[in-house]
């Protein structure tokens, strides 16, 4: 989750692949939180990941307590639908570096760059919770 834009990603309904969506502009009226509840309601969403961006050390900085203000503030818009902090150190990067094995070139990432990292740190998540043997979001 970033400070300028946030990248959103869904899964299939198996919880096996997440795939980009949209990408929103942070606003100061928040209307891009409620883009975001608007989104949960009309993709019958039953969980919601949020980015936590941690120092490459794992110590967590402004941006972490940022992104844990955005997350308590889509709870309050979502009712009942959890959502989880996922450590995102390192998304952007193997976001790029997936987008340059796709044959985008670097200045044309910029506009998809946020929803292929939402991606990643969607199918982390994802492979993460099969692994232990949990349900999908």
């Amino acid at each position: 989750m970033g400070t300028v834009r946030v990248g959103v990603a869904m899964s299939d309904p198996t919880g096996m692949l997440a795939s980009p969506l949209e990408t929103l502009r942070r606003a100061k009226d928040e209307s891009d939180l409620d883009r975001l509840a608007e989104l949960v309601v009309t993709h019958d969403v039953v969980g919601v990941v949020v980015g936590l961006p941690r120092h490459l050390s794992g110590a967590s900085g402004a941006s972490a307590q940022d992104a844990s203000t955005y997350a308590l503030s889509l709870t309050s818009r979502i009712g009942d639908v959890p959502v989880h902090l996922v450590d995102e150190r390192l998304s952007t990067v193997t976001a790029a570096s997936h987008l340059r094995a796709g044959g985008i070139p670097s200045r044309r990432q910029r506009s998809v760059i946020d929803q292929a990292a939402a991606v990643v740190i969607l199918q982390t998540h994802l492979d993460t919770v099969r692994a232990s043997g949990g349900r999908h979001l």
